[in-house]
């Protein structure tokens, strides 16, 4: 017979899983009548506390577990320098590991660092990360699992995200500011959280300005990588109307939209503005330089570790988890890739015949 859980005497019951934990604590703020109710539910179905998760709330490993998707990504090793910083200051250790965004890496890779040994788990899920089973039965198990950048709504558990929706709204607010007005999305997958949100600020901001949604300008990446900006900005420029501004999901299909762009003999931004996402140093390296939506990566680390640290010591403290989701500011840095308009005693114009000119595939 499967072993029931918190959560399920908690779902039985309509209650909340702190609820049901408080109750079988035997908590003086949990009433009387609901703690006959969670008894009697914990002895309908069977519940007793897993042998396992005794053992681990009364063992300390002083580790925490680290799973990303790309250890050597930028924005990652922003997030990992905030992360040791918290986790060794308050004498813990890391393991990382990371998925390269395959559902089923991320899967062996929790479960190893849950066989080796740790007091919590930090998370990015991957971009094939469809469910979140295999870390709800580590929650199962007491082991407090804090998620960050890419989230599911699908797991109770703290969480520590980019505004990605302000974000991409700001993004390409100031592309139809500048005079584009059509905007194309070269969007994320369909799975993470972070990438939705970006394409629904991009539709927002459509909307917002009186623009319709045109489909034909939205193209979906699956590895998020360079080359899919380069061959997917390609086929946008072959539209019988095509773009005159791009909106990329990350930095890297933003400076592959560069290169096709300078490869197809168009200006940047005369004749299409660019904007990404996450504002890589590399974007200060390429000519133009591209505009950027800057995530605070290091500062996602950092808090992300308080969180996980904070239930790790609620757990030691025989208490129940208290989730919260904290979402940080996302800021616009505009550079060349999209920078047309000045003002001028309160004027602005369109400086497009002084706008900085990528060199053709011929003389590059």
């Amino acid at each position: 017979m499967k072993r029931a859980t918190l959560r399920d005497i908690a779902q039985a019951l309509g209650v909340t899983v702190a609820t049901v934990s408080r109750a079988l604590k035997d908590y003086p703020d949990i009433s009387i009548a609901t703690k006959q109710l969670v008894l009697a539910a914990a002895e309908r179905l069977h519940y007793a506390p897993h042998p396992m998760a005794v053992k681990l709330r009364q063992k300390s490993y002083r580790v925490v577990g680290v799973v990303v998707p790309d250890i050597v990504h930028p924005f990652f090793s922003d997030v990992i320098s905030g992360i040791i910083e918290v986790a060794e200051g308050q004498g813990y250790h890391v393991l990382l590991s990371q998925s390269n965004e395959s559902f089923e890496k991320e899967i062996r890779v929790t479960q190893m660092l849950h066989a080796t040994g740790m007091d919590g788990l930090l998370v990015c899920l991957s971009n094939e990360t469809a469910t979140v089973d295999h870390l709800r039965a580590l929650q199962d198990y007491d082991l407090p699992v804090v998620l960050f950048d890419k989230i599911s709504a699908d797991l109770d558990a703290s969480s520590v995200v980019t505004d990605d929706f302000q974000g991409a709204y700001d993004a390409v607010t100031h592309l139809l500011a500048q005079g584009c007005t059509r905007v194309a999305h070269l969007k994320g997958p369909p799975n993470p959280e972070n990438t939705r949100k970006r394409f629904a600020g991009y539709q927002a901001a459509l909307a917002a300005h009186g623009l319709p949604f045109r489909p034909e300008y939205v193209v979906e990446c699956h590895d998020v990588s360079h080359a899919e900006g380069l061959a997917f900005t390609r086929q946008l420029l072959a539209l019988p109307e095509p773009p005159d501004g791009i909106f990329a999901v990350s930095d890297s299909v933003a400076i592959g939209a560069l290169t096709a762009l300078r490869e197809e003999g168009r200006r940047v931004p005369a004749d299409v503005a660019v904007v990404g996402f996450s504002d890589w140093a590399v974007c200060q390296l390429v000519e133009p330089q591209v505009s950027s939506v800057a995530q605070p990566g290091y500062e996602i680390g950092r808090q992300a570790t308080e969180l996980l640290l904070r239930e790790i010591q609620q757990l030691r403290d025989d208490q129940p988890l208290e989730h919260s989701r904290t979402v940080l500011g996302a800021t616009l840095r505009v550079r060349g890739s999209s920078q047309r308009l000045v003002t001028d005693e309160g004027s602005r114009a369109v400086l497009r015949s002084a706008a900085p000119q990528l060199p053709t595939a011929a003389s590059a």
